[in-house]
């Protein structure tokens, strides 16, 4: 039992929720699950309950009983069964932090023993592997070499101004590695000088938060850091928005750091890459780390509307509002079924909008919404944005990249 896995902020808000309801109104999960149990209000309450049972003043002033194991294991799951999307905190009027208390939740269900198994996988992985997927680390820029006549140096230099860090998902998942391949052409033909860390790059320690093991991060966040400054690096850049947001909530500000949206933009916005006309029609899926989680709404619409031909079709929930698309919190691992009804409700959404593709700028997004696409025959493309601006790169910007 571990009162110390929250800050003293955490505990004075736990009294804050005012039953209000409106967390559960929003919340993908329960509205995918028609389950009340999903919900942070919810939640709320139990943690409460838990809390004052685990204090012996106030388990007699309060007359709360502690959980038996079974509730408590049975609580411990439910609390995996969320996405960690943030539309629940976006909306309290209470102003609770709720993301970040969810996170230490988890890591308190995990010091009690009350959590779904699986999520051990997680943390062994990491630990043996350095990436989620326990694949050989010295794969992770293998897809370099699936690209047409890559170079010699496989984008992996000594020295570089700018580290491209590529995380576990796009490194090692087949579905989702055209996105660094786009973004590695898109970075040669804007001239930008940049390297890939290759097997020196270690999982950024996101999922380590998702699954409650917040206290085994140090070691990466060490490592990752030490990578990049060998490389004499001054810009990080991330293609995955948890990556970036990993980076800029829990590491130092040792360098300049980028989502790729932004680094794209400032990219077109000099001049240094040119775009070619596109006759397309796409709606815009904000994912949730860099949107809610980070607050960039503003840089993929920009790339997206300086692209010549290309019309942006807003779906009716976007930016601060936008659906999740079930692929985060690590719940398709926990309950995958749940996963894939919250993807549904994201990809009716965007078929209503009638746009010949749904952009986003995540691989997971990607990789979540292609497969409930491919599965159900759903009359829409996913794409990252990355392959976006690759189709409108311009002749002599390709020129420029041989």
């Amino acid at each position: 039992m571990a009162q110390t896995d929250y800050s003293i902020m955490e505990i004075l808000q736990m009294d804050a929720c005012t039953d209000c309801s409106l967390c559960a109104d929003v919340c993908p999960a329960v509205l995918a699950a028609q389950d009340g149990h999903l919900s942070g209000v919810y939640r709320l309450g139990e943690l409460r309950r838990i809390m004052r049972s685990r204090t012996g003043l106030l388990r007699r002033f309060s007359g709360k009983k502690a959980l038996t194991e079974k509730s408590l294991k049975q609580f411990g799951d439910s609390v995996f069964r969320c996405t960690l999307c943030g539309r629940c905190q976006q909306v309290c009027p209470s102003g609770i932090r709720l993301k970040a208390l969810w996170l230490s939740l988890r890591q308190d269900m995990v010091h009690s023993h009350a959590y779904p198994q699986k999520v051990n996988m997680i943390g062994e992985n990491l630990a043996e592997s350095h990436n989620v997927f326990d694949e050989d680390n010295d794969e992770r820029a293998e897809w370099v070499e699936d690209m047409p006549d890559p170079p010699d140096h496989g984008f992996i230099k000594n020295q570089a101004e700018v580290v491209y860090f590529t995380g576990c998902v796009s490194s090692y998942f087949p579905m989702v590695q055209t996105i660094p391949m786009a973004l590695v052409e898109i970075l040669t033909a804007a001239q930008v000088e940049f390297t890939l860390l290759g097997e020196e790059e270690w999982c950024c320690g996101f999922p380590l938060l998702g699954a409650g093991l917040r206290d085994r991060v140090k070691d990466l966040i060490h490592h990752n850091l030490d990578a990049v400054r060998k490389k004499g690096a001054k810009k990080v850049i991330f293609s995955c928005p948890s990556c970036y947001q990993m980076w800029r909530t829990h590491y130092p500000e040792e360098f300049e750091i980028y989502h790729v949206t932004q680094f794209i933009n400032e990219l077109i916005a000099s001049g240094q890459l040119v775009l070619n006309h596109l006759s397309m029609t796409v709606t815009y899926h904000d994912p949730c780390d860099l949107g809610r989680g980070s607050g960039e709404y503003d840089a993929p619409r920009q790339i997206i509307r300086s692209i010549p031909g290309v019309e942006l079709v807003e779906m009716a929930h976007n930016r601060e509002n936008c659906l999740c698309c079930g692929g985060g919190g690590n719940l398709e691992m926990i309950d995958a079924g749940l996963c894939s009804d919250i993807a549904k409700a994201k990809i009716d959404e965007a078929v209503q909008t009638r746009a010949q593709a749904v952009v986003t700028a995540c691989q997971q997004c990607v990789r979540t919404m292609t497969t409930y696409v491919r599965r159900n025959k759903a009359a829409i493309e996913v794409m990252d944005i990355t392959q976006l601006v690759q189709k409108a790169l311009a002749d002599k910007n390709k020129l420029g990249s041989s």
